[in-house]
């Protein structure tokens, strides 16, 4: 008997050593594709998960979805596999042997995640627990779960996920989401931003439509707390990345928080006659959050150094209730942002996810009763080419000259 049972050990242990001799890793990966490419990204994205490609009828723009990473677009190209990779990937937590407490951190041009991360109604921290980075945790579904693939083309893909997530109340709430994903095609673009360009531009853009459903036995309201459907985009920054939000003048109350995670210093964000502006330079980590009542919908980032514009447009109604999201229990929950940007930077330890940056964007408060459901849409789109036809663009969407993007921080 013993013998046997020193034959099953050694079974297993050659069978362990075989799976992680094939499980991806960073380190080992090679691609015929320069890092920074869609090539690159692709041929390592396949390494780890059965990707599904979008693609727009020419083929030179396409878009990476990952069901096996809740449902993110990872990244996107203008310009086919040798273009541009414009999302931001972590290449380093695919190779981690095991699953981070806190969060998984594989990054995502567009992911979807649920608030609010904290506030009284928090879905980021256990009931009653300190709002400290020791007692933050994904939810997850929305950290490392598979998410469910129901329908693919070549040029859309919807996926869904069943969960359920407990409050800072300890109140549990069920829900159904459903992600539809689409390519646009350059005439799309022009449509809904109202622009124009010809062939020296190069062109990628998609739209999320993501659908919260409740599936509890009762009214998610005020009391219980609702959640708001979050998306966040990914981007690599350069020393010369600038991300702008458009904002209206003619509102009352502050234009933006700027103290998520500290003050932002004053010569990394300013304002002037309706654009705020924000350096995004991978290097000083912050965060700014903009009121349903200023958004106008749109934000963007110019990166000077690889001479892209992107633009994000997203849904956003004044008149509704947005949730707060900060790390405190004593401001109203029901006061919040519907935008936001972040900048990447070393922690005080010096350790650093990144860099990266982000735009995002949320839902308002889903006050729902059972079987309702609420839909959230985000857009994303980069141009790059012909420097003064994305002058056009960025005037036209963001109210703003690249020149005048590029002398903000000068």
């Amino acid at each position: 008997m013993k013998g046997i049972q020193l034959v099953l050990i050694a079974s297993a242990i050659l069978l362990l050593n075989s799976c992680e001799q094939k499980e991806p890793s960073a380190a080992k990966f090679e691609s015929e594709y320069p890092k920074g490419t869609f090539g690159y990204d692709l041929d390592f994205l396949k390494q780890n998960d059965s990707v599904v490609v979008l693609n727009s009828k020419d083929g030179n723009a396409q878009i990476i979805v990952s069901p096996k990473y809740q449902a993110k677009v990872f990244t996107s190209t203008a310009d086919g596999k040798n273009g541009k990779s414009f999302g931001w990937i972590n290449y380093k937590t695919f190779a981690q042997k095991s699953l981070d407490a806190h969060m998984n951190a594989y990054g995502g041009e567009d992911r979807l995640w649920i608030g609010p991360e904290g506030s009284r109604f928090a879905v980021f921290f256990k009931p009653h627990t300190k709002m400290e980075f020791a007692y933050w945790h994904t939810p997850t579904a929305f950290d490392f779960e598979n998410w469910r693939l129901t329908a693919n083309t070549d040029k859309s893909a919807s996926l869904t996920k069943t969960t359920r997530v407990m409050n800072y109340q300890g109140v549990m709430l069920n829900m159904n989401i459903i992600r539809d994903i689409a390519m646009m095609e350059p005439a799309d673009e022009k449509k809904l931003l109202g622009i124009d360009f010809d062939e020296k531009i190069k062109s990628v853009a998609f739209s999320t439509s993501n659908t919260i459903i409740n599936t509890s036995a009762f009214q998610w309201d005020k009391n219980t707390g609702a959640p708001c459907l979050w998306s966040l985009d990914m981007f690599t920054p350069s020393a010369k990345t600038v991300i702008v939000v458009p904002y209206a003048n003619d509102a009352t109350g502050k234009i933006a928080t700027t103290d998520y995670f500290g003050q932002i210093p004053p010569d990394r964000v300013k304002y002037n006659n309706g654009i705020l502006v924000f350096k995004a330079d991978g290097k000083s980590r912050g965060k700014l959050g903009m009121p349903p009542g200023r958004t106008k919908k749109i934000a963007g980032s110019y990166d000077a150094e690889n001479n892209v514009l992107t633009i994000a447009q997203f849904d956003v109604d004044p008149k509704a209730t947005y949730l707060n999201q900060e790390w405190r229990t004593d401001r109203d929950p029901f006061a919040g942002d519907a935008v936001n940007a972040y900048n990447d930077g070393p922690l005080a330890n010096g350790t650093q996810m990144g860099p990266f940056y982000e735009i995002e964007s949320v839902s308002q408060a889903a006050f729902l009763k059972p079987g309702e459901g609420l839909t959230h849409k985000h857009s994303v789109f980069h141009f790059t080419g012909d420097k003064s036809e994305l002058n056009q663009i960025s005037l036209k969407t963001l109210g703003i000259s690249l020149q005048d993007i590029q002398a903000a921080f000068k």
